[in-house]
């Protein structure tokens, strides 16, 4: 779900605004999109009322991390007893002009599957950001 949509507390803004401030500190000329899915019934499908998509978009194809745009989700479960939100994982996808160059979880293995993976030292710095945001949510 669009992450802008699923603010509703200052706490959630804050994290959100955390998130946003730890990937411009590592890609200055990156901008964040707290709003990436339109509202179609094509991506409603996709729906996870759980989750925190964001999309994180470069002037241009980034050589490090061999996209220009990434899909990020970060997948939450509410805990029922303590009625609290926290992180279990993070999907994210690397985009081009093309299409998907790569996958990434950190539900499994930690590594990136597609085509054109990051570049190591790009993988290195998104792994660093993706336990940013685990710390950020839990």
């Amino acid at each position: 779900m669009n992450a802008a949509e699923q603010v509703t507390s200052f706490e959630v803004a804050n994290k959100l605004a955390a998130i946003a401030a730890l990937f411009k500190s590592k890609f200055p000329a990156a901008r964040v999109d707290l709003k990436p899915w339109c509202d179609s019934p094509e991506s409603q499908r996709f729906l996870d009322p759980e989750s925190f998509d964001l999309g994180l978009h470069f002037p241009g194809v980034s050589r490090l991390l061999r996209a220009r745009s990434i899909l990020l989700q970060i997948r939450c479960h509410t805990d029922p007893v303590l009625l609290e939100r926290r992180a279990i994982g993070i999907e994210a996808s690397g985009h081009s002009y093309r299409g998907q160059c790569w996958r990434f979880s950190t539900i499994e293995c930690w590594q990136f599957d597609g085509e054109q993976p990051p570049m190591p030292e790009g993988a290195e710095e998104l792994r660093q950001f993706f336990r940013q945001i685990l710390e950020v949510f839990s």
